[in-house]
């Protein structure tokens, strides 16, 4: 036996992580869960990037349902995020799905777990021992896709 599948929602910047939220064995993500996930997201924000304080926060997501459901969209509107557009069926325009999320399996693959405690307490080692250029590094790949997305006329940007 090992670990289950453990679900965990990113929330970084080009300067690294900001706030992970690791789901509960038997909850799922709804609109409510999504909502207060985001008011989590957005204390942790306020302490670990005073900077951001008076600025406009340019927030990216995906349109995954849960992300775009009124409850979600009203919650994002209450934070004050300006929300960045994202087309749909467009994993290669998700910064998580194309850069961190593969990274992190490929680092995880062939290892076993003897819990989910265990797969967590190692993910959150993966993320520290990153180097922050690491970070940046996936912002500017979104920079070039989403360029890359234009000159095609809203076609799939491939790797």
């Amino acid at each position: 036996m090992s670990a289950n599948k453990v679900i965990a929602t990113v929330f970084w910047d080009a300067r690294g992580i900001i706030h992970i939220d690791y789901l509960q064995k038997g909850r799922t993500i709804n609109g409510e869960y999504y909502a207060n996930l985001l008011d989590r997201f957005n204390d942790n924000l306020k302490k670990n990037r005073p900077h951001f304080a008076k600025k406009k926060i340019l927030f990216h997501q995906d349109n995954a349902r849960v992300h775009t459901c009124a409850v979600a969209m009203a919650k994002i509107y209450e934070l004050g995020y300006e929300l960045l557009p994202h087309p749909p069926y467009s994993p290669d325009l998700a910064p998580s799905d194309y850069f961190l999320f593969p990274n992190l399996k490929k680092w995880l693959g062939g290892k076993r777990f003897d819990s989910n405690d265990e797969v967590i307490s190692q993910t959150k080692a993966y993320f520290e021992d990153l180097d922050k250029s690491y970070f940046l590094e996936g912002m500017k790949k979104l920079d070039k896709r989403w360029t890359k997305c234009i000159e095609l006329k809203g076609d799939y940007v491939e790797k």
